[in-house]
């Protein structure tokens, strides 16, 4: 029910992943009667892989987290976490209210021990296709031992949806020297120097969508994070507006962009948002996806998808077996 247009997106995504996949099945949560409406020739279609579990309210996009977590004890994205936690689903996808969304989660599925803070993980574009990036909101700021623990539980994440044994995993600085940066990005990459993660050193903002060197997975804290990733989404939109605006000048420009048409629609889709749709809300003991509130029926079906990915993977576990390792290697030190 959540997102800036809730069934009318999430349905026809999740019809559309059951088609793709046979071994998948959702259970979709939210107002009865609505669902049954919209769902009434899909409920025969998919009778054994669709039910629906009636939640009575609905968390709204700026309401209050803590809010919410009081107030809104029957709301879709309660309910649908509960569902987790009791382990009649594997996982939960939510266009909802982030900041609810994380405070539900975190207070419904607790922390996988040995992790103080959960992060959000996701995909950006690159020019060697894409990498991984966290935190992207989760925490405003993070100390280097947390840091730390999102550099091992990404990694766990980008092994599983990537199928990369070590990936290089990057610390994000205003400069790959030594000297640069504040004490607490000093001190995580000391951390991160003596584990066993295959960590590169420092990488600068350019690394995320155009360095020379290729990163799989980018550590940050959470408000750099969301500032970067917001700072490459609005460029993303004026480069698209640009590009309109100066193929739309005149007869002789609409016609240079009728013939470059091929070109720049491969170019669009190799950038798509909606194909890069879908973060994981990691240190959690259950899983939890976040899709963008405004995501179309493609980017929720992205969503979707990653989560059967990580469901697939296993990923909750491995993280919870790769912290375990690391804080002993950290004990033995």
């Amino acid at each position: 029910m959540g997102g800036d247009f809730g069934p009318q997106v999430t349905i026809p995504a999740s019809l559309a992943c059951l088609r793709k996949n046979p071994q998948l099945k959702l259970i979709m949560v939210g107002d009865q009667a609505v669902l049954n409406d919209m769902l009434s020739d899909a409920l025969l279609e998919f009778k054994d892989r669709i039910s629906i579990q009636h939640a009575s309210q609905v968390v709204e996009m700026h309401e209050p987290p803590q809010k919410a977590l009081k107030n809104k004890k029957d709301s879709s994205m309660r309910v649908a976490i509960n569902l987790v936690k009791e382990g009649q689903a594997d996982a939960c996808v939510s266009a909802g209210n982030t900041g609810a969304l994380m405070a539900t989660a975190r207070f419904v599925l607790k922390m996988i021990p040995g992790i103080e803070r959960p992060a959000i993980i996701s995909t950006l574009p690159s020019i060697f296709g894409h990498t991984h990036m966290l935190d992207l909101g989760g925490n405003v700021d993070s100390s280097a031992e947390q840091l730390y623990q999102f550099a091992v539980m990404g990694e766990e994440v980008v092994k599983a949806v990537e199928n990369i044994e070590r990936p290089r995993v990057g610390l994000l600085n205003i400069g790959e020297e030594d000297t640069k940066g504040n004490e607490q990005v000093k001190a995580a990459a000391k951390l991160l120097e003596k584990s066993s993660l295959n960590y590169i050193g420092y990488v600068e903002g350019n690394s995320i969508n155009a360095g020379s060197v290729k990163v799989d997975l980018i550590v940050t804290d959470g408000f750099v994070g969301n500032v970067a990733l917001k700072s490459i989404e609005g460029a993303a939109k004026m480069i698209a507006m640009k590009l309109k605006e100066a193929f739309s000048r005149n007869i002789f420009t609409k016609l240079a962009g009728l013939a470059a048409y091929p070109v720049l629609k491969l170019f669009k889709d190799s950038i798509d948002p909606r194909l890069y749709n879908g973060a994981s809300f990691i240190g959690l003991r259950g899983l939890v996806i976040k899709s963008h509130g405004g995501a179309d029926a493609l980017a929720f079906e992205t969503a979707i998808q990653l989560a059967e990915v990580e469901v697939e993977k296993d990923v909750i576990r491995k993280i919870s077996e790769k912290l375990e390792s690391a804080l002993a290697q950290k004990d033995t030190e």
